[in-house]
């Protein structure tokens, strides 16, 4: 995913800096999810989900999470041949990503409990999910079909993964209190690092980082916004309608 710079000194500071946020990204996905996926036999009275579907998608976002950081090691380890090799493995998680997402978001609007420890109507939240895929498949797309552009490709994808964190550390122990709009903003510190690094590296942001993340930032309050037409609920009814 990730291609180096020029310059063995800039090289190797984006390295780090790529394989951080990697890592970074990684440790908030296992804090978040501890309790109900990774470590849910020490939690055994911990709210967990009992469909199939969501432990499979939690299997495939742990898969793009982990393939995420393999590929920022192995372009910093000099591996570039390899980390373009087994691209292709990552359009195919996305789009596992993309269909199990969408599935498993409709499955929670549709049971009667909604989603696990969530104070709103399903049908109104299911508005959340779904952006979090549209954007997602967006950012990856674009992601692919600019591969041959390092900069923006990695850019693409980075950002297409914070999009998706939210959920991870509206978990986190202790953020309870925050809210939504809490969730949010700890989100968007990952698009402020990347801003920084921006800044301190280009003396500007680069205009995937400002595009993207502009688009992630305005997204959060419009999907509250929208969660409450009746518009939404009408068509957030008829997808969930599909399922039988």
């Amino acid at each position: 995913m990730f291609t180096p710079l020029a310059s063995p000194g800039p090289q190797s500071a984006e390295h780090r800096f790529f394989t951080g946020m990697a890592l970074a990204l990684l440790a908030t996905v296992v804090v978040g999810f501890s309790r109900s996926f990774f470590l849910r036999p020490l939690f055994p009275d911990w709210h967990s989900p009992s469909e199939t579907i969501f432990y499979v998608h939690g299997a495939m976002f742990t898969a793009w999470i982990v393939f995420l950081v393999a590929q920022t090691v192995l372009v910093a380890g000099g591996r570039s041949d390899l980390h373009r090799r087994i691209g292709p493995v990552g359009a195919v998680f996305a789009i596992a990503m993309v269909i199990l997402g969408t599935l498993g978001a409709l499955v929670a609007a549709r049971r009667a409990t909604g989603f696990v420890d969530v104070p709103v109507p399903p049908l109104q939240f299911l508005a959340i999910p779904i952006f979090d895929m549209i954007l997602f498949a967006t950012f990856a797309w674009i992601a692919i079909a600019q591969r041959r552009n390092p900069q923006n490709h990695k850019r693409w994808i980075l950002l297409a993964t914070v999009n998706l964190v939210t959920a991870a550390i509206a978990r986190w122990p202790g953020v309870d209190s925050l809210g939504l709009p809490g969730y949010f903003a700890l989100t968007d510190f990952f698009v402020v690092a990347l801003a920084t690094w921006d800044y301190r590296t280009r003396g500007r942001l680069h205009p995937v980082t400002l595009w993207a993340g502009v688009v992630i930032i305005v997204s959060q309050p419009l999907r509250l916004v929208i969660s409450g037409t009746p518009g939404w609920l009408a068509c957030a009814d008829w997808a969930t309608g599909l399922l039988g």
